[in-house]
């Protein structure tokens, strides 16, 4: 080839189409991880790749910004330096179609499933890489990359289902006419659903599928059971697609948007299908069926299912009823947010404030509302709905041109998220310097450039999103009159509360009129109460739906009574709908949060304080906080009020905003650890001081206390115990104080110790601080309190059992001196690091977790803590993992259960797809656990659990309805407790 010729190609080729990339920010340590993988390669690979990294400055600058930001692609580039040089150079439209022609002829003739699952995971290796060089690069827009991204999707199902489809053929189960295409008159119907049904897939999408089969199919041999057989189908179709092997995995397959996933199996009849979305079909299911499509399987059958399902979803003429299912979509969707500022740090740009559901949402609802009378408004692909709304004078041209600009730009920030380790995440890093980092891969110089343009977005969003039916703001439109002055003497009245589901209707009805017609304090100004009796329709509409509605009008009522000024507050709560929907959620949802704001309506000025829905307070600023509410106290007895006061209004405003979906589980665990780590700390101070001015002070006298396990880990709930321990050290040749009243080493430290332990647990008007466990001190409860420090390094070195040791991983100094903190993390890295026979110590975590079985049940699948595949198993996976290799790779040790995954899985001591199972199992189970230990007080029962409770489980658990959360539960433990056998064993 001559120059000339050689020079055209180049600007054809990927390389030379480059116009965008990262921000190279450490460019010295990417530039010697990049020598150093040139270096390990063959010479002519090696001069390639220089050759072309030469020509093309953009293909140096991506290569060196995957090196530095992106593990999962630069472990694709490593993999096969022949495949990097080959993309480079080739046309990427040309070569992706090539890439899915020539797997699926591969996969077609293909010998056996293991063939087919390498055949498949090799071309999405390179799949990915070649999108994601698009991507970074700027060579394709982003919906062109979503579109390729749905396009090896499609392929990819398609092969594997053909593939298994010939194999039934093969053994007599079925017949195919035509083995190129055995899936016609087959009466399999495969739907892609949501973004692979509308062709806007993600770079670490799940694909959501729901496969139909028609129980009188043609093809079935006559002996063959219909659902037996195509329930093994689709089991045998994910399986081939998302099982992990040394070669990765194809898709994550999702089946949980079938009808009732629960207690349905994996394929269900079309007939069935059909039944239960003209009886029991939501809202939702209208909404996500809008993007619905046959992807694979029969097509003649495919379609007449879609023909068959659109008189569910467009309806011809729209009722009231249907129109407060989309205002109730609208209200389940809102997070009760304020108007605050947008926080950057931890921000989720799929469900957050502003957010890619919200833009979604924004044009399925009105698609809903007119496609069944107009029938082009029936698109699948977001930002065509928004066109089409446009065109049709349903919206602005203004409004369609933002949203569509910020749909593209918050997608873009999707993937590029999702690149980095290949996980299904849509949330920004919780710190800045993480987000700064995160932003140099995204192309910008800094944090605040990237935060600017991302903010401006998300404004414009929720701006548009907010103004969506604005005539009925707080969903109330469709309550019916009802006279509640009338109290219970009139059956309306009676009949209205007994329909919404209260079980004592005569009790609600006197409390609601004694509300309207008594003699509150906070309502005894004429214009708070006309403003009150504005929003009660409301208020008593969203405690029907608790999960105990008349224990949460009591509750109310109790606030109400509490309330000493309520002129400002109740006049908040009438304006804000927000406020209004958030405080009844409060009340409704969560029964303990709604007793301490009853008892300490107070606190509620918080969720007033403009700071309630910006970034959550760090350590410094809680600290500042607590100092502020503390200089003032004048006794003891004060301070320790103060403290309790302190320590509630934390803890319901941390509560608040976790019901609120305004913080993640991860962040409301932090700040739960932060609030008690403080307290801690500040008491441990108060406690020293005083005991001394009462007993004096032991020469060379210490004390650290050392939180284990939820505060250690800092995986805190709202109603997690303190676990501590108590550690002391002072000179031993002098062991007395120096107080008048003397008291000798081990003595003083005992009852100082006591005195601490009751300055949490002492009953004031402000109840109690925390309950303390002192259990996993040395001996547990035959041990003294508090133990000495050389003690506790001999018991540790000699006496300790392997749970003991477990227990110590969580270790972490919260309050001591330098000196001795120093003294304390030596000495539990010490034992942690010692080697151990791994063998030896799995069996004693499986015995552990054995006899926990035996004395706590795991059968129950929502005591997420303690079923089979539960949080204990995780706990378990990741301290067996760190006894049994820190001796080798010291930098597993963490606190924290995710840190330790992700380390055990960078030093290879933990396969991938087992740490994706139980990193992805993790989050779930802190999401539902926050909520749970919020909402209920004793086991939870979804049986007697209330509506709003169920929806707010199934929103932090990210799926569409309860059904759908139990069965990802379900299929969670189940994939965690295999993890535990195949790691730990125990059976």
């Amino acid at each position: 080839m001559n120059s000339s010729a050689k020079g055209d190609a180049d600007q054809h080729g990927l390389a030379g189409r480059f116009v965008d990339g990262p921000h190279v920010a450490a460019p010295d340590q990417a530039e010697q991880r990049l020598a150093d993988w040139l270096t390990d390669l063959a010479p002519e690979q090696a001069a390639g790749i220089a050759d072309l990294v030469a020509r093309f400055p953009r293909a140096r600058t991506i290569l060196l910004g995957i090196a530095e930001f992106s593990p999962y692609l630069f472990d694709l580039v490593r993999a096969d330096a022949a495949r990097l040089i080959r993309l480079l150079a080739c046309d990427p439209e040309a070569h992706l179609a090539q890439l899915i022609e020539r797997t699926g002829r591969d996969v077609s003739a293909a010998s056996s499933e293991a063939d087919v699952m390498q055949l498949l995971r090799r071309a999405k290796s390179e799949a990915a890489l070649l999108i994601a060089l698009c991507d970074i690069g700027g060579v394709w827009p982003v919906m062109r990359v979503t579109a390729a991204l749905t396009d090896f999707a499609l392929a990819s199902v398609q092969s594997a289902l053909r593939y298994l489809l010939r194999q039934e053929a093969a053994r007599g189960r079925m017949t195919a006419t035509n083995l190129d295409r055995p899936e016609d008159d087959s009466g399999l119907v495969v739907l892609a659903m949501g973004k692979m049904g509308a062709g806007e897939l993600n770079y670490s999408s799940d694909i959501d599928l729901i496969v139909f089969f028609d129980p009188a199919a043609p093809t079935l041999a006559p002996d063959i059971e219909p659902q037996p057989f195509f329930v093994r189908v689709t089991q045998a179709l994910a399986r081939l697609l998302q099982q992990r092997t040394g070669d990765g995995y194809v898709f994550r397959v999702d089946l949980r948007l079938r009808p009732d996933p629960a207690s349905t199996q994996v394929a269900i009849s079309t007939e069935s299908a059909l039944h239960y979305y003209e009886r029991e079909g939501r809202t939702w299911e209208r909404a996500a069926m809008i993007k619905a499509r046959p992807c694979a399987g029969d097509p003649r059958a495919g379609e007449a299912l879609v023909a068959e399902i659109a008189p569910f979803v467009w309806r011809k003429h729209l009722d009231f009823a249907a129109l407060a299912d989309v205002h109730d979509m609208k209200r389940q969707m809102q997070t009760y947010r304020g108007q605050s500022e947008i926080s950057v740090e931890g921000h989720n740009v799929k469900v957050g404030r502003g957010g890619i559901r919200e833009i979604e949402f924004f044009a399925q609802t009105q698609q809903l509302i007119a496609g069944g009378r107009h029938p082009e408004l029936r698109v699948r692909p977001t930002l065509e709905a928004l066109n089409v709304l446009a065109t049709s004078n349903w919206i602005t041209y203004e409004a369609r041109d933002q949203l569509t600009a910020a749909y593209e730009f918050l997608r873009r920030v999707e993937h590029r998220l999702q690149m980095i380790a290949d996980e299904q995440t849509h949330t920004l890093p919780d710190d800045a310097e993480a987000v700064e980092r995160f932003a140099h891969f995204f192309g910008y110089e800094s944090r605040d450039a990237f935060a600017s343009e991302l903010v401006a977005h998300l404004n414009i969003v929720q701006g548009h999103y907010g103004r969506l039916f604005e005539g009925d703001p707080t969903g109330t439109a469709k309550l019916p009159p009802v006279d509640y002055a009338a109290g219970p003497d009139d059956p309306r009245v009676l009949d209205h509360l007994g329909s919404l589901g209260f079980k004592k209707p005569v009790v609600v009805a006197a409390t609601v009129k004694q509300w309207l017609t008594g003699d509150y304090r906070a309502l005894r100004i004429e214009a708070t109460r006309n403003a009150f009796v504005e929003f009660i329709p409301g208020l008593i509409d969203g405690l029907a739906h608790a999960e105990e509605p008349d224990d949460a009008v009591a509750a109310f009522d109790r606030f109400l009574q509490a309330l000493q000024r309520g002129g400002r507050l109740i006049s908040l709560l009438s304006q804000n709908p927000d406020l209004v929907a958030l405080v009844a959620l409060i009340l409704g949802a969560a029964p303990r949060l709604g007793d301490t704001l009853a008892r300490q309506p107070q606190i509620i000025d918080g969720l007033i304080d403009p700071r309630f829905f910006g970034a959550m307070p760090d350590q410094k600023e809680l600290s500042a906080r607590l100092a502020a509410t503390l200089k003032d106290a004048d006794s003891y007895e004060d301070f320790l009020d103060r403290l309790r006061l302190f320590g509630q209004e934390s803890l319901f405003l941390i509560g608040a905003r976790i019901l609120s979906g305004t913080v993640s589980a991860q962040q409301a665990s932090v700040a739960f650890a932060d609030v008690a780590e403080g307290i801690v700390h500040t008491v441990h101070g108060l406690v020293t001081d005083q005991f001394a001015a009462q007993y004096g002070r032991i020469k060379g006298q210490d004390t650290a206390i050392i939180a284990m396990g939820r505060l250690g880990s800092r995986e805190m709930t709202a109603s997690s115990d303190l676990d501590l321990i108590l550690l002391y050290d002072y000179d031993h040749e002098h062991p007395d104080s120096d107080g008048e009243r003397s008291l000798h080493g081990a003595q003083y430290f005992a009852r100082f110790t006591q005195r601490l332990i009751s300055a949490f647990t002492t009953r004031t008007n402000y109840g109690v601080l925390y309950e303390i466990d002192m259990r996993l001190r040395p001996s547990g409860r035959a041990g003294p309190v508090a133990s000495r420090l050389d003690s506790f390094a001999d018991y540790q070195e000699r006496e300790a059992w392997t749970w003991e040791h477990m227990a110590l991983t969580r270790a972490r100094v919260i309050s001591a001196s330098p000196e001795l903190r120093n003294r304390i993390e030596g000495i539990i890295r010490g034992v942690l690091t010692r080697p151990r026979d791994a063998a030896g110590t799995a069996a004693d975590v499986a015995d552990m977790r054995r006899a926990i079985a035996q004395e706590k049940g795991e059968d129950d699948v929502w005591d997420l803590k303690y079923a089979a595949g539960g949080t204990v198993d995780i706990d378990f996976i990741a301290q067996y993992l760190q006894l049994a290799y820190a001796s080798q790779k010291p930098e597993i040790l963490s606190v924290s259960t995710l840190q330790v995954l992700d380390q055990a899985a960078r030093s290879g001591v933990l396969p991938q797809a087992e740490a994706e199972v139980l990193r992805s199992a993790t989050r779930l189970y802190h999401d539902l656990t926050q909520i749970l230990r919020l909402c209920v007080s004793d086991k939870f029962n979804p049986e007697s659990a209330g509506e709003n409770l169920l929806r707010v489980m199934a929103r932090a658990g990210d799926t569409p309805d309860f059904s759908t959360l139990e069965a990802r539960v379900r299929e969670t433990q189940a994939e965690v407790r295999r993890v535990f056998l195949a790691l730990v064993g125990g059976r």
